[in-house]
């Protein structure tokens, strides 16, 4: 994910970067209000704003509140010392999707992270995708490629689905975990393997293909043009 951190506590946002960078992320920084705020309009696009509250030069209620009547949809976790209703309320009533009082573990930040994308891509995810001649229709639980239809578990749609929503771009055995198996604990991750190789015997073996691609040490991505 490309995420940018608006935290003025330049230790805390140094150590957010550090703890982002190690999950495999990419992380912008800002330290006020008027550089986050202009990050998140015209840096991205990015895939998840981590925002302070409390800022120099825009709050970090200011900051959510413009970004939306800019149009710019990108998912906003508030970060704060306050932890009052009424504070959490008007974060909300911003534009925020959510919000996680200091101090916080950095487990619960990646899990709430995770959460967060999980939710906005599973929302934004079309019907139908498609990869070249590869066409994947999650609602009705079928995949075909050309003419031929292909029987896939309910795992497998959920893989291929989590690879097809954007054809081109790296995404990790984690974050596959995360939507497939619902945020398990406990699970290896390497478990997303068998179900990529099973993907690829019954989805590119038979036609020659070559659409799941390995990118070592993140993930797979898919071909733009199904291989």
């Amino acid at each position: 994910m490309r995420i940018l951190v608006v935290e003025d506590e330049v230790s805390l946002a140094d150590s957010l970067r550090r703890g982002l960078s190690a999950d495999g992320h990419w992380v912008d920084l800002a330290h006020d209000g008027h550089r986050g705020l202009d990050l998140a309009l015209t840096g991205g696009p990015y895939d998840v704003v981590l925002l302070d509250l409390m800022l120099p030069g825009l709050s970090g209620y200011e900051i959510c509140t413009r970004m939306r009547s800019h149009g710019v949809a990108t998912p906003v976790l508030m970060l704060t010392a306050k932890d009052g209703e009424y504070d959490e309320a008007e974060g909300l009533d911003s534009g925020a999707d959510d919000y996680l009082t200091k101090p916080f573990s950095f487990v619960v930040l990646a899990a709430r992270l995770r959460a967060l994308t999980r939710r906005t891509a599973t929302a934004a995810r079309p019907a139908v995708l498609q990869a070249g001649d590869l066409v994947l229709d999650a609602q009705g639980r079928r995949c075909r490629r050309g003419a031929h239809e292909i029987e896939l578990t309910a795992r497998e749609l959920g893989v291929l689905g989590c690879l097809m929503e954007q054809p081109g771009r790296a995404v990790a055995k984690q974050d596959i975990l995360d939507e497939v198996w619902d945020g398990p604990h406990g699970i290896d991750p390497n478990i997303v393997e068998v179900y990529v190789s099973s993907l690829r015997r019954k989805i590119d073996a038979p036609f020659g293909r070559r659409s799941i691609l390995t990118v070592h040490g993140t993930g797979y991505r898919m071909a733009p043009d199904g291989g």
